[in-house]
């Protein structure tokens, strides 16, 4: 059986629909940055995705091939996540959607090294004859977080934020964003099956205490 981090950090990947104040321990990335309208047609946003996948299957995909990961063991792929920001606002403004600027990412298992992940970059290279030269390998340690499930489309998610902000104010937190510290999305729902009204996203947002 594949390990799937879903299942085995419930935690972090399917939080309750009620706030929850979370630490995050130090992970590592496949990333890819840009800015722009994520809904835009052949914008960065996509192809950014493409990017992402290509290089996590390649490097699930080294069982099969003569480079040999130490410590491999077979798994899911984990979701795509993002963290977006926009200058000179503190969240996120849904109105102003050509302001965003994120990182997409794929959290890499733990036995992953950078020296496996330059092997994968090259190797994806080599295979697609695409350039992959905008991926790199991202280490972050979001620490103490408020995080929810939200249910429904993205331009809903303010409803579920302020929900999390009123826990996060009663439980002693404040916010704490900053240019290392983001809102932080997790897509669980693929967004061409499933219909938006039942589309499943962790949100999560780096808090301290007041």
């Amino acid at each position: 059986m594949a390990f799937d981090y879903k299942k085995e950090y419930k935690e972090f990947y399917l939080p309750g629909r009620r706030p929850q104040i979370v630490e995050i321990p130090e992970m590592n990335f496949i990333a890819v940055r840009g800015k722009g309208d994520p809904n835009e047609e052949g914008g960065e946003y996509k192809a950014s995705i493409g990017l992402l996948y290509g290089i996590a299957f390649t490097i699930k995909m080294s069982k099969k091939g003569r480079h040999e990961i130490q410590g491999y063991f077979d798994y899911v792929v984990p979701p795509l996540e993002g963290f977006w920001w926009q200058d000179g606002t503190e969240g996120i403004d849904y109105g102003r959607k050509e302001a965003f600027q994120w990182i997409s990412v794929i959290r890499l298992p733990d036995f992953v090294q950078k020296a496996d992940f330059d092997w994968a970059i090259a190797e994806a290279e080599k295979k697609k004859k695409q350039d992959f030269s905008k991926v790199e390998f991202l280490t972050v340690k979001e620490g103490v977080c408020v995080q929810c499930m939200h249910i429904g489309a993205f331009d809903d998610e303010p409803e579920t934020i302020k929900l999390m902000e009123q826990f996060a104010r009663e439980k002693g937190y404040v916010s704490d964003f900053s240019n290392e510290r983001m809102h932080h999305e997790i897509y669980l729902s693929d967004a061409r099956r499933v219909p938006v009204e039942k589309w499943r996203t962790v949100i999560r947002h780096p808090v301290r205490k007041a």
